[in-house]
C-alpha cells in the first residue's frame, strides 16, 4: 500500500476512534472542558498526528494509543466521582472572586486575573456593563463564570411594568488596580480634583488605596477600597 493510501486509512480510523471515545467519555468532555480535559485532549490529538504522519507507526498503534488514553481517562473520571478529594487535583473547583458585592484581590491575584479581563468576562458571558451589579460571581473550573446579581437590579424588565424606556449609559472606569484611568476621566468631563474628593467621601485619601472605581451618568460614583 503506498504512503497516500496508509495516511487515508489512518485517518479514517484515527476520526471514528475519536469520536467513539468522545461518545464513552460523554458530553460534558466538550461543553465543560476542565484543566485535566485540555491536556486529555492535546494527548489524544498528538497521539493520532504522529500516527498518522509516521510512516513506520501502523494502525493498530492509533488503537492500542487511544485505547489505553481512553480507559486512563475513564479510570480518572470514576475516581473523581467516587473520591471527592481527587476532584480539585484533577478538575480544579470554583473560585470566589466577588462576594458580598466586593472584588476579592486576592482571588483574583490567585487566578491570574485583573479588572480589565473581569469586566471582559461580565460584559461578554453575563451582559453586565458595571461591577456594582454583582453580589456574587464565581470563576468556575472550566473557565465560565456564574453571577449572582444584587436584589435591586433583578427586577423585572421595563416591558413587563410597561414603563417609559430610560437612557441607557455605560459605565465608565476611573481607577483600576490603584491607578486613574486618565483618559477615561477626562472623556466623563471630570479632573482628578474632582475625583480626589469622590474617594475622601468613601473615607479613602489615596487613589493607590482604590482597586476599583467608576462612573455612571444614571446611577452616580462607585468605588472598592483596596484590602492590603
Amino acid at each position: 500500500m503506498n504512503h497516500l493510501g496508509q495516511i487515508t486509512i489512518e485517518l479514517f480510523v484515527g476520526f471514528f476512534v475519536l469520536l467513539i471515545a468522545t461518545k464513552i467519555l460523554g458530553k460534558t468532555q466538550i461543553s465543560q472542558l476542565t484543566p485535566f480535559d485540555f491536556i486529555s485532549a492535546i494527548v489524544i490529538g498528538e497521539l493520532v498526528g504522529n500516527t498518522v504522519y509516521d510512516p513506520e507507526v501502523r494502525v493498530w498503534s492509533i488503537l492500542y494509543a487511544v485505547f489505553v488514553w481512553v480507559i486512563l481517562i475513564y479510570a480518572i473520571e470514576v475516581m473523581t466521582q467516587k473520591f471527592r478529594r481527587t476532584r480539585k487535583f484533577f478538575e480544579g473547583y470554583p473560585s470566589i472572586i466577588i462576594r458580598n458585592g466586593h472584588i476579592d484581590r486576592e482571588q483574583l491575584k490567585s487566578n491570574h486575573l485583573d479588572i480589565n479581563q473581569l469586566q471582559q468576562m461580565l460584559r461578554q458571558q453575563k451582559d453586565i456593563f458595571s461591577i456594582r451589579e454583582v453580589e456574587y460571581m464565581i470563576l468556575e473550573p472550566n473557565g465560565n463564570i456564574s453571577v449572582l446579581k444584587k436584589s435591586k437590579y433583578e427586577s423585572p424588565t421595563i416591558n413587563d411594568l410597561s414603563l417609559k424606556h430610560k437612557p441607557v449609559y455605560l459605565p465608565i472606569s476611573l481607577i483600576s488596580d490603584g491607578k486613574v484611568v486618565k483618559d477615561n476621566l477626562r472623556e466623563a468631563g471630570f479632573d482628578e480634583g474632582w475625583l480626589y474628593k469622590q474617594i475622601k467621601k468613601k473615607g479613602i485619601t489615596k487613589f493607590e488605596d482604590v482597586l476599583y472605581a467608576e462612573w455612571k451618568t444614571d446611577d452616580g460614583f462607585f468605588c472598592q477600597e483596596m484590602k492590603r
